[in-house]
């Protein structure tokens, strides 16, 4: 009893600070809808003001534990926003995407590294690991601040950014690694063709991977028969770690898998769709208010002083001539128009990904590693600060925000005909057009409220509410022949 009451002892103090910090965290979001304000600047400043520095007085110095918490949050960050992810959308901007999320990374990465080197006198290998760590943007910033204000992109800005932050994450990880292992050994940086086929490699690995992943997923989740409903949300869960972890052994991009895994398995048909959605937005919320406190911890704001002058020249030249420099060389050859290539330009805050990067060359023993840390947290915070406040408007200015018109959602009743191609089948595998829902069955006298496990009869009539009336009664009432 006595060993049991001590390790309790030990153990509850870091609970009720773990759970008021989080609570805290949760009680700010109000402020964030209100007044506009990321709720990831939120949850740093929460960490900072319980750090040791701040008013709570927590010592935390352990950049190692972050990495780990970090990668692993952001696995199932990215997975969420596979999961989230219209694969329609992604389909019309795929070629764009990818160019923005590769040679845009390499554009930006490389004039960061020549301010550094050439306009500070620092280091090049300095400069180009900084440029890696501050290259990746931050999709779930974006749109925390357009929900916040009820704005949505027009065309195919919005599939572009969820695009390119989906899929540039790889990249700047991929390049942070190799510069921060030049930079601990001494060595010079790889040459631009090794980069360039280590990348490819790296990337067209997790492509294979996530849809190879996300397709075995699918197939899991429809004929793996799990006697609780909750447990399916915990088995999808288990299976994207389980790839992004099997992936990254095999030399592939687990982040890129595990994304383009989210996108596939959110497209194809899924039983319990809700509850396993609901979990992961869930479990992501929680991941990133555990992560952004953490990071908040693992700041010394004294140390900003320092870094103020450098962050600010970094933060401005990235907003200012990086970015659009790099959105403009990546989707010129695309015809995108130059209000559309201004937006994108806008919209690419960023976020979570590179203060976790900036933390791996700590945990490397890179010389200066803690100032290139606290140079990213200051680029990153004056970024969604500056940037986020200011997203709606200028989304209004260049006329980029999609109008209010809703499709008109319509009641439908239909008849599963004899020999329709829908009978003996189930709810989840019938492929209904996006947003259609049916809400009841009739089963002769019996009246079932359908999941997506629930087969399809001759004779049942099905109640759904739609937009896409003609696509529905097309699935519903087609012929099997």
């Amino acid at each position: 009893m006595s060993s049991g009451m001590e390790h309790g002892a030990t153990i509850e103090p870091a609970m009720l600070v773990a759970g008021l910090l989080i609570v805290i965290s949760i009680g700010l979001t109000r402020l964030s809808v209100r007044f506009g304000v990321p709720a990831l600047l939120l949850f740093l400043a929460t960490g900072m003001l319980a750090g040791s520095e701040g008013i709570g007085g927590i010592w935390f110095d352990s950049p190692e534990l972050v990495w780990s918490v970090g990668v692993i949050v952001l696995a199932f960050l990215l997975f969420a926003g596979g999961l989230d992810t219209d694969a329609r959308h992604i389909r019309a901007v795929l070629a764009p995407g990818l160019v923005l999320s590769t040679v845009g990374v390499a554009v930006s990465t490389a004039l960061t590294a020549a301010v550094w080197s050439w306009g500070l006198d620092r280091p090049l290998a300095e400069g180009i690991l900084l440029g890696a760590i501050v290259s990746s943007t931050d999709a779930a910033a974006v749109f925390g601040v357009l929900r916040s204000v009820s704005l949505r992109l027009k065309g195919r800005i919005q599939a572009l950014v969820e695009m390119e932050s989906g899929s540039n994450d790889p990249v700047a990880i991929f390049l942070t690694m190799a510069a921060t292992a030049a930079l601990a050994s001494g060595h010079e940086p790889p040459s631009a063709g090794g980069i360039a086929w280590g990348l490819v490699v790296e990337m067209g690995l997790g492509l294979l991977l996530g849809v190879l992943g996300g397709r075995a997923m699918s197939w899991a989740i429809l004929h793996v028969n799990v006697l609780q409903t909750g447990l399916y949300p915990v088995f999808t869960a288990a299976l994207a770690m389980a790839l992004f972890a099997a992936t990254s052994l095999l030399g592939g991009s687990g982040f890129l898998a595990i994304y383009v895994a989210g996108i596939v398995l959110g497209s194809r048909p899924m039983v319990h769709r809700r509850a396993i959605l609901a979990f992961h937005d869930a479990l992501a919320w929680l991941a990133q208010i555990a992560m952004f406190v953490m990071l908040g911890l693992l700041v010394f704001p004294s140390h900003f002083p320092d870094v103020a002058l450098r962050g600010l020249l970094i933060a401005a030249f990235l907003v200012v001539v990086a970015r659009p420099l790099a959105v403009f060389v990546s989707l010129t050859p695309f015809r995108v128009p130059f209000r559309e290539q201004a937006m994108i330009a806008w919209v690419g805050l960023r976020g979570a990904v590179p203060i976790v990067l900036a933390t791996w060359p700590r945990t490397q023993g890179v010389a200066h590693a803690e100032e290139i840390f606290d140079i990213v947290f200051f680029v990153v915070v004056t970024s969604v600060a500056l940037q986020g406040a200011t997203l709606p408007y200028v989304a209004r200015l260049l006329d980029v925000v999609e109008s209010d018109d809703a499709p008109v959602v319509a009641p439908r009743v239909v008849r599963i005909a004899v020999g329709a191609r829908v009978d003996g089948r189930m709810l989840a595998d019938v492929g209904l057009p996006p947003g259609a829902l049916v809400t009841l069955l009739h089963r002769g006298d019996d009246v079932l409220v359908p999941q997506g496990s629930t087969t399809f009869a001759t004779g049942d009539v099905a109640h759904v509410l739609t937009g896409d009336v003609e696509g529905t009664e097309r699935v519903l009432g087609g012929s099997a022949g």
